[in-house]
């Protein structure tokens, strides 16, 4: 008897749980406008979640779920790459990455001309104070050890990084102002070659700054030929954003058409408001690029201002020898004065950020490290 009781139980218990109508879905986001990345137009459609998965796309009004949202007039993605940031090191400081997520922004390639590795005492020297702030102790010296500590640390986004052509050349022969030995170069590509095998997208570049600023082209290329054979891209800020634009696109094109990789500009712009009217004869120098066989893209953002720091806008021979020699020549009295006139009045050939604003009183200064700098 108490076991025919006990089976009746179950079994009302049983047809009771299968009467509870169980949502299909988490979440559904409901009367949007869904743009999926793969550069076709916004289409009307709802989508349900499920998990940490998109479970369904398309008429989901009478889908059952724990949450609706009403989101008509927005726009739904999967998510935002973020082409150039630098949150490499950030990231193991705050690993919440709140800058990014609360920006949709899923994924981060950083890497711009220096690279979170290879690493050694050169790459180090100049960095170390702002580490120490961090309170971060770089422990990895390629870019397995970089990936496993961040692994161990945590990321909320996806991060990919470039190989640096000014970290290998850093690396090897500091901040010189010189071209490479044969025997230089050939270590610079050995590391390009480990950096590529162990994931790295390509070869970038940061060629309006010092070291960046003393590599040649041919030595561009030998670097780039590397990454090209393991499919990688050649990523760069151009030599020149300002009047010098056409000569370093003409640069960026000739590195990818003879190390046979695709080009990417980073943040293409016309620096300084007399060049914005040239814009349209830009573009159309990638039309050109392209039809004569180069695989040339660029990206930009879209503001028009500039942030960098104060050595950015010191002229490059300034910066020979690293910072210690920076410093030596600011603290002498006709080398800061050479220096100030270069900065607001470039020699020809030469760029300044500073002057391309208009003036040095339009350069603002947003925040000091050293507190004593302060006023």
């Amino acid at each position: 008897m108490k076991r025919a009781l006990l089976a009746s139980a179950l079994v009302i218990l049983a047809a009771g749980l299968l009467g509870q109508a169980r949502p299909d879905y988490d979440i559904v986001f409901l009367g949007g406008t869904v743009v999926d990345g793969t550069g076709g137009p916004g289409q009307r459609a709802d989508v349900a979640v499920s998990g940490d998965r998109i479970a369904a796309i398309g008429d989901l009004r009478d889908a059952a779920a724990r949450r609706v949202v009403d989101v008509r007039g927005l726009v739904v993605a999967p998510g935002f790459i973020d082409m150039l940031g630098w949150s490499e090191f950030n990231v193991l400081v705050d690993n919440r990455g709140v800058s990014k997520v609360t920006q949709g922004v899923t994924t981060e390639i950083t890497g711009e001309g220096w690279s979170v590795a290879p690493v050694n005492a050169n790459t180090l020297r100049d960095d170390s104070a702002q580490y120490a702030a961090w309170h971060l102790v770089v422990d990895w010296r390629d870019l397995d050890g970089y990936f496993a500590r961040l692994e161990r640390s945590g990321t909320p986004f996806n991060l990919a990084t470039y190989v640096g052509a000014t970290q290998v050349r850093k690396y090897v022969m500091g901040d010189v102002r010189r071209d490479p030995t044969p025997e230089e170069l050939s270590r610079m590509a050995a590391l390009v070659d480990t950096a590529m095998r162990q994931g790295a997208m390509g070869l970038s570049t940061s060629l309006g700054y010092a070291p960046a600023v003393y590599a040649k082209t041919p030595e561009l290329i030998a670097l780039a030929a590397v990454a090209g054979r393991y499919g990688g891209v050649y990523a760069t800020h151009l030599r020149s954003e300002g009047p010098g634009i056409r000569s370093a696109l003409a640069e960026a094109f000739r590195v990818g058409r003879d190390a046979n990789l695709p080009v990417e500009v980073w943040h293409l712009k016309l620096s300084g408001r007399r060049q914005w009217v040239q814009m349209r004869s830009i573009l159309a120098l990638f039309d050109s690029a392209r039809a004569s066989g180069v695989r040339a893209w660029a990206n930009s953002y879209p503001y028009t201002a500039s942030a960098n720091d104060l050595a950015s806008i010191i002229p490059a021979w300034a910066h020979a020898g690293g910072k210690d020699s920076l410093l030596a020549r600011l603290r002498d009295p006709a080398t800061r004065a050479r220096i100030r006139r270069e900065m607001a009045r470039p020699r020809p050939g030469d760029q300044s950020s500073a002057s391309e604003a208009g003036s040095l009183q339009n350069v603002v200064v947003l925040s000091v490290v050293d507190t004593t700098l302060r006023h």
